[in-house]
């Protein structure tokens, strides 16, 4: 009867917070966990393909994207945190959503965004079938303190998983290629391998530079980005693993996108993927691993990465008649590095709208700011008109880029969103994109303002 308690008044909350334009993404799993702790586990173990874990820094929510993409071309149903509430409480909703009024639950596949903290007690609940860990960077130190907090929670949840279980792992990342050193669970390794890609030289960002065994400085044959790449220890041997999914062809199209050519156990394959950028490569591959360890034909995978295409935030393009806005969420460093390494990358006039707010979810440290490689947009700022920063650290933000060289004429501080949004938009003419990079609740913050004016779709609903 608890159980039945939890799952009715849990799916009444879905609907009565769906009703009231809440969205309904967490507060349902909370008030169906008080009636019954163990709701999560009763669902989540009902799906008949198991469940998919996604895990790490950054790219969880595309990566994640990507598969659902995937399993929607070979036909599968899914349970999925669509909305990206990847706490304990986000994951039992996205299965109170999926049962039926009598507890059944009857989708093919979990599909699963997992905040890192959560990890352990989600393993433990939900059983998964494999685990991928996209990768490890610094980010929300308020929250996980330094890097070796956040591979504790993520060696935790891995120690929690079954023996023929699968940990689908960046060999490409130090930190994260580690785990497979330890880890009770199979492992399949995904990374790059294409001739004349990346740099001999490091990047500031770049986290994991000692040997996790022994202490040794790394040397790096290539970095990609930050410290990925291909790294060995030359006091104990430790090194890249070989990886079984692998990039041996890369072609980039700017804002169009990527032409990948991935190399599998199973054979090869190629496939176009229409968001910009390294880091969204790496989640390609990180989707194409996962699935192949799930058993999915890369004819299926090919068709997946192929239809996806960037939401909710996340390199997003939304119209606004004859204008467009690029929404791309900045959290840490390296994520806001690559955003500005992609935007540089379009040669026109650009103007900026940066967001940055402090809440718990965005991190309330935000000294992560002098970190980000701004100076890298200030020296392209021939092609900027102007840069707003706008949200709650609007003048630090604008602060940060004064001391990164900014024109100050370029620069201006409007905290309001709304106002900035339309200061930005009076910026740009016809035919031209308005750059809009906010943390993530600046991310729905701005996406509301959208959705009101008639532009962008629910957040539940994308």
């Amino acid at each position: 009867m608890r159980f039945y308690l939890s799952l009715w008044a849990g799916k009444l909350t879905v609907w009565s917070s769906r009703l009231f334009g809440w969205g309904g993404s967490s507060l349902p799993g909370r008030v169906a966990r008080c009636l019954d702790p163990q709701v999560l586990r009763r669902l989540s173990r009902q799906v008949s393909g198991g469940n998919l874990m996604i895990t790490g820094t950054n790219g969880k929510t595309t990566t994640a994207k990507m598969v659902a993409e995937v399993a929607a071309a070979s036909g599968l149903r899914l349970t999925h945190n669509r909305a990206g509430a990847n706490l304990i409480t986000g994951l039992t909703t996205a299965y109170l959503q999926s049962a039926s009024a009598g507890g059944r639950v009857g989708t093919d596949m979990g599909l699963l965004e997992v905040d890192e903290a959560t990890v352990p007690r989600a393993a433990e609940e939900v059983a998964p079938k494999a685990m991928v860990v996209t990768n490890f960077f610094r980010d929300q130190l308020d929250r996980f303190g330094e890097l070796e907090h956040t591979v504790r929670f993520i060696r935790r949840g891995l120690e929690r998983m079954r023996p023929e279980s699968v940990a689908v792992l960046n060999a490409d990342d130090p930190l994260v290629a580690n785990l497979g050193r330890t880890t009770p669970t199979r492992t399949l390794y995904y990374g790059i391998d294409v001739p004349g890609l990346g740099s001999r030289e490091v990047d500031h960002t770049a986290e994991a530079k000692h040997c996790v065994v022994c202490g040794e400085p790394y040397q790096y044959d290539v970095y990609y980005y930050a410290h990925l790449g291909k790294f060995r220890c030359p006091r104990c041997g430790n090194a890249r693993p070989d990886p079984q999914v692998v990039l041996t062809g890369l072609t980039s199209e700017g804002s169009r996108g990527s032409s990948l050519t991935v190399h599998t156990p199973a054979g090869e394959f190629e496939a176009h993927i229409s968001i910009p950028g390294l880091y969204n490569v790496y989640n390609a591959l990180a989707a194409a691993g996962a699935a192949y360890a799930l058993g999915i034909s890369l004819a299926n995978i090919k068709a997946g990465l192929e239809s996806f295409s960037s939401h909710f935030g996340r390199m997003e393009m939304i119209s606004l008649g004859d204008k467009e806005v690029f929404l791309a969420l900045v959290k840490n460093p390296v994520g806001f590095n690559e955003v500005i390494r992609t935007i540089n990358e379009t040669r026109e006039q650009k103007t900026l709208l940066i967001a940055i707010n402090d809440n718990y979810a965005d991190g309330t440290d935000i000294s992560w700011l002098w970190d980000v490689d701004f100076e890298m947009l200030v020296a392209g700022q021939d092609h900027v008109k102007s840069v707003v920063t706008s949200g709650q650290r609007a003048e630090d933000m604008a602060l940060r880029l004064k001391y990164a060289g900014l024109d100050a004429g370029l620069l201006r501080v409007e905290r309001d969103m709304k106002q900035a949004l339309q200061m930005g938009l009076s910026s740009i003419g016809p035919g031209e994109i308005l750059y809009v990079l906010p943390t993530y609740t600046a991310m729905l913050e701005m996406r509301e303002i959208l959705q009101k004016m008639g532009y962008a779709r629910k957040f539940w609903e994308v």
